[in-house]
């Protein structure tokens, strides 16, 4: 299910060319699919709060749908003051980034966080972009470019797409990486031999933040001959204010089975990325 955006002239060009939409276009251009998308995904069973059996592991009836589904939506696990202080530490982090991309400064004039860290703590794009869809960055493995809206004409040129580095940033982040029910789940999935090892905070700014192409997580064990469907391990992904259809996570359900997909393909028999 998709959308496919209507021929516009384009000054300069004697044929048709597509241009990109604008921020209220696209969103407008949506509204079906995202709808019907909401209702197929209530009807998963796919969702709910957590519960654990006596053993203190995952029952059955959750790990069977996470299996079947390649996904679980937890509701309510993460407290309202875990939340607050979640949200506090992010905005702390933005408070203190760089003015902009390279800088030594922040907007008060202090020492900007984390320059002296051997990975960058922020990465900066350009408005309701796509900046690794289409490209051979991360391994390729985003074959295909999402829409990139117009943006807003008092945009700034550039924004912040992610962070890095919460357990080192603030105290909430450490807990979180720690949460108890959180690391049972894991343990539920992976077995007790397991290591956290990533974090990352996607930041979508209404009207501003960039997308992240269709993609799959693995890299390294599609042609291994013990491949399964969990080879890869899996993500967790809190999010710190309610979650809709226009700026959840979107997966395709039961594709982990498939192995390695080919999403360009999918993209092209769909009529779009969106």
């Amino acid at each position: 299910m998709g959308f496919k955006l209507p021929n516009k002239i384009i000054p300069g060009y004697s044929m048709p060319q597509i241009a990109e939409p604008s921020a209220q276009e696209h969103a407008d251009s949506m509204k079906t699919y995202l709808r019907e998308g909401k209702e197929r995904a209530i009807r998963l069973g796919n969702r709910g709060p957590i519960h654990f059996d006596a053993t203190g592991a995952l029952r059955d009836d959750i790990l069977e749908a996470y299996w079947r589904q390649g996904f679980y939506v937890f509701e309510n696990v993460i407290e309202a003051e875990e939340l607050e202080e979640l949200r506090a530490g992010i905005a702390d982090m933005l408070d203190r980034a760089p003015v902009e991309r390279g800088a030594e400064l922040d907007a008060k004039g202090r020492p900007a966080f984390g320059r002296e860290f051997e990975r960058d703590t922020y990465t900066w794009i350009p408005p309701l972009s796509d900046p690794v869809g289409g490209t051979t960055r991360n391994g390729g493995r985003h074959p295909s470019k999402m829409v990139e809206p117009v943006p807003p004409i008092n945009a700034p040129k550039e924004i912040i797409y992610m962070m890095f580095g919460m357990c080192q940033a603030m105290d909430a982040g450490l807990r979180l990486y720690g949460h108890p029910q959180l690391l049972a789940i894991a343990e539920s999935i992976n077995g007790p031999d397991f290591t956290p090892f990533n974090d990352a905070i996607f930041l979508k700014q209404p009207g501003l933040g960039g997308s992240v192409a269709w993609h799959q997580d693995g890299l390294t064990h599609w042609d291994s001959p013990t491949w399964d469907e969990g080879i890869h391990g899996f993500n967790f992904q809190v999010q710190l204010y309610p979650s809709t259809p226009s700026n959840c996570l979107w997966v395709v359900p039961g594709t982990h089975k498939e192995g390695r997909v080919d999403i360009r393909a999918m993209v092209d028999d769909n009529g779009g990325s969106d």
